[in-house]
C-alpha cells in the first residue's frame, strides 16, 4: 500500500489529529486542540510518534483512551 494512502486512512481513523510523515521515515500525530489538566495529569500528549503507521495507530488508540478516561 502506498504511502499516501497509508496516511489518509489513518487520517480518517483519527480525524483529531493530524498525521504526517517526517523526511527522515518517521510517523507523527499532533492533536488538533489543546489537552485539558485532566488529560495532561492523565498522560496524553499533544504530539506521538512512531517508526511505522501501525505503531502510529497504536500510540493514538492508546492516547484516544486516556484522553476519554480523563475526561468522562
Amino acid at each position: 500500500m502506498s504511502f499516501d494512502r497509508r496516511l489518509a486512512e489513518i487520517a480518517r481513523e483519527f480525524p483529531r489529529w493530524t498525521i504526517w510523515r517526517s523526511d527522515a521515515g518517521r510517523w507523527w500525530a499532533t492533536r488538533h486542540h489543546p489537552l485539558t489538566a485532566a488529560q495532561r495529569a492523565s498522560g496524553c500528549a499533544m504530539t506521538v510518534d512512531a517508526d511505522d503507521p501501525d505503531g502510529l495507530r497504536e500510540q493514538l488508540r492508546d492516547q484516544e483512551e486516556r484522553a476519554t478516561t480523563a475526561d468522562p
